[in-house]
């Protein structure tokens, strides 16, 4: 690993850890109000769907925001943008712990909270790509996304646990604390650049906003990555969005479809961090995509029809585990294979496909059958799944990494 040695600055890992942890922050802040609605549409004086609306909001405003936010982040870097990021976290946090009963003010706070996120997730690949060798980077974004599933997972089970003690309010204003902290901790140990360059930097000399757009749509590659990006990550929030309705027909409980739900983010970190990783060491992309990509089908299709309940939730460890993994991977593609775009663009414009498939929610519903199972949405997802596989198939690979091809290379 000639490329790390002497040069990669052991302070990467600090400052991945200092972004990971902002992630980690948002994503709490975006899933609290959900095991928690009832209490909440009873607290504001409405319905538990005008709940719901807190955590579609975040999906809604990244749209509009994505392709702006992410050429704010090419313009100025992602040090700068995730602070200011973080500002507009912490201020939104406190806004709706300040708000009391008013449902008008903790909206308010929320729309706030879901302009803040896409100054987080449009740096996913910008901070690896400036930090990171190369045959590291894949990794970094797995790191990454390992702390936005365990964001999640603490604010389902935390929240909870709180609410016993405290008010939502003050449930709020603790996370606002915790946002507060967070934001600290970038803006004191994070740098745009290491001292000394860690080797082929990506993107960052070519950052005209429009010029980069143009020329990521103009690879064939990476249309055909965001396609799979939304079937992707519309089947992983539409099957976590449902999952209760999934498995009642299977005779399981809410709280089964909890401990599935917590076991398919289990399998989601586990996901995110290995295959990835074995990415950056075989110093290739598209064959980690497949193995993705094909792991979660029949996992999904154990979903729709196994009855056994263990063997449930070896597939929902199995689809967490397969599925997530793609969306690490995937970004560190789109990056490489459209260079020199910037990273914060090409970022922006994966996770706009997989914001935009919030339509998976519904569709799923559409498709249930006479019984209202979820079963045909399932098999659908399956064959859709298939589907992009194929699309990998016509996808040109990156240009192999030092560090993957060193790892190839025959041993002496």
């Amino acid at each position: 690993m000639a490329e790390i040695n002497g040069r990669a600055s052991p302070w990467r890992w600090v400052v991945l850890g200092a972004f990971m942890l902002v992630n980690f922050i948002i994503q709490v802040l975006w899933i609290c109000y959900a095991p928690i609605s009832a209490e909440a549409a009873k607290l504001y004086g409405v319905s538990e769907l005008s709940i719901g609306f807190f955590a579609m909001l975040f999906m809604i405003a990244y749209v509009p925001l994505s392709v702006p936010v992410a050429w704010l982040i090419d313009r100025f870097g992602f040090k700068n943008m995730v602070i200011l990021g973080s500002a507009i976290m912490t201020l939104s946090a406190l806004a709706r712990g300040l708000a009391g009963p008013s449902y008008v003010l903790a909206l308010a706070g929320t729309i706030g909270l879901s302009v803040s996120q896409p100054f987080f997730l449009n740096a996913w690949t910008k901070m690896p790509a400036h930090w990171h060798p190369q045959g590291e980077r894949a990794t970094a974004v797995g790191l990454i996304t390992l702390s936005n599933l365990v964001g999640i997972a603490v604010g389902m089970a935390l929240t909870p646990q709180l609410a016993q003690s405290m008010s939502i309010p003050n449930i709020q204003l603790v996370y606002a604390a915790a946002a507060l902290v967070a934001g600290l901790v970038f803006a004191l140990v994070a740098r745009e650049y290491p001292k000394v360059p860690v080797g082929p930097m990506g993107s960052g000399e070519k950052a005209l906003m429009i010029e980069g757009l143009k020329e990521a749509l103009a690879s064939p590659s990476f249309r055909l990555l965001c396609i799979v990006a939304f079937v992707v990550l519309g089947l992983f929030n539409g099957v976590n969005t449902w999952i209760e309705a999934i498995v009642a027909s299977r005779g399981l409980s809410a709280s089964d479809a909890g401990t599935i739900g917590a076991i398919i983010l289990g399998g989601g970190i586990i996901g995110a961090v290995l295959l990835p990783a074995l990415s950056d060491r075989s110093g290739l992309r598209l064959p980690w995509l497949i193995v993705g990509i094909v792991g979660a089908i029949p996992a999904i299709l154990g979903l729709a029809f196994f009855a056994n309940h263990l063997l449930i939730m070896i597939s929902a460890f199995f689809y967490g585990f397969f599925l997530t993994s793609v969306l690490p991977v995937g970004m560190q593609y789109s990056t490489e294979v459209t260079r020199p775009v910037p990273e914060g663009t090409t970022g922006g414009l994966i996770q706009l496909a997989g914001q935009a498939s919030v339509v998976f929610v519904f569709l799923m519903d559409v498709v249930r059958g006479p019984s209202r199972s979820f079963d045909p949405a399932l098999v659908l997802s399956a064959v859709l799944l298939a589907l992009s596989a194929v699309l990998v198939r016509f996808m040109k690979e990156a240009p192999k990494t030092e560090t993957g091809a060193a790892a190839a290379a025959p041993k002496a």
